[in-house]
């Protein structure tokens, strides 16, 4: 369960403004393993409504879909119900620190968007992603892929164009989400081989409801990206006062252009891919 965003509430509207952002990289690292993409059994562990599940299903086998939200889990039931009636995929709900699967459960394991939202101590050398990723590692079998979709700190300052608008929170933000170096030092600490840091440069986690300058003045645009959770009423006070005061002299779409011209280079995610020995 997210410790900063309400899941409850929010899964009414999570598929408004939110799509899997980086599947194909995500299906390359998934087909690096040692079973056919094709045959593969995946667990999507933090699996939310279901987005990135849906769109890895006509690839692989078989999903399995884990969640500690019954709300974001009753959205992904509805949404994928002919699959589930199907056999091709199962839901349960749990953490994904403790896993309900035996030990080698699965073939691949992704986990998408999801660590930011772990209760953590990164001074004491983030144990709760140490707990989770060996819990990944444990449902793993030998010569599987586990895929971590996530942030880096360099797209965290500069690939979202709001974020200079409310500065605490993005810094809580970026206190929340482990630097790269450090989930790959994590992945081979459990023998796993690295397969890269990949970037979907040209994509947005909003889609097209990103680009619209006036969003932050509204609570379902708020409500699309869990940053805005962080945000105390003070911080969103000065922030749409910002973007009224720029509106207001005209100043907007051009605030919003500059503020937002790094993302195309540095992107939004990152997914990282690992391998499993098959020994």
């Amino acid at each position: 369960m997210s410790t900063y965003e309400n899941y409850t509430i929010r899964s009414a509207t999570y598929d408004d403004s939110r799509w899997a952002l980086g599947v194909e990289l995500v299906l390359g690292c998934l087909a690096s393993g040692s079973t056919p993409l094709h045959e593969l059994v995946v667990l999507d562990a933090g699996c939310g409504t279901g987005n990135y599940a849906a769109a890895v299903l006509p690839k692989v086998g078989r999903v399995v879909a884990i969640d500690a939200s019954p709300a974001m889990l009753d959205v992904a039931g509805r949404k994928l119900a002919a699959e589930r009636d199907a056999g091709g995929i199962r839901f349960a709900q749990a953490s994904i620190d403790d896993l309900p699967l035996p030990d080698a459960a699965v073939d691949a394991v992704m986990v998408n968007q999801v660590l930011h939202h772990l209760h953590d101590v990164p001074d004491a050398g983030w144990p709760a992603h140490r707990r989770v990723i060996a819990e990944l590692v444990r449902v793993l079998r030998p010569g599987g892929a586990l895929v971590i979709n996530t942030c880096s700190q360099v797209q965290l300052r500069e690939g979202y164009w709001y974020y200079s608008l409310i500065p605490r929170a993005a810094q809580a933000l970026r206190r929340r989400v482990a630097p790269l170096d450090v989930l790959e030092a994590f992945l081979t600490d459990h023998r796993l081989g690295l397969l890269g840091r990949f970037v979907p440069a040209d994509g947005v986690i909003q889609g097209e409801a990103y680009f619209d300058p006036r969003g932050p003045l509204h609570d379902d645009w708020r409500a699309a990206e869990s940053t805005w959770a962080l945000v105390d009423d003070e911080e969103l006070a000065a922030a749409q006062a910002e973007i009224v005061a720029l509106d207001d002299r005209g100043e907007l779409a051009a605030s919003v252009a500059a503020r937002d011209a790094r993302r195309r280079d540095v992107g939004q995610i990152t997914v990282l891919g690992a391998r499993r020995d098959a020994s």
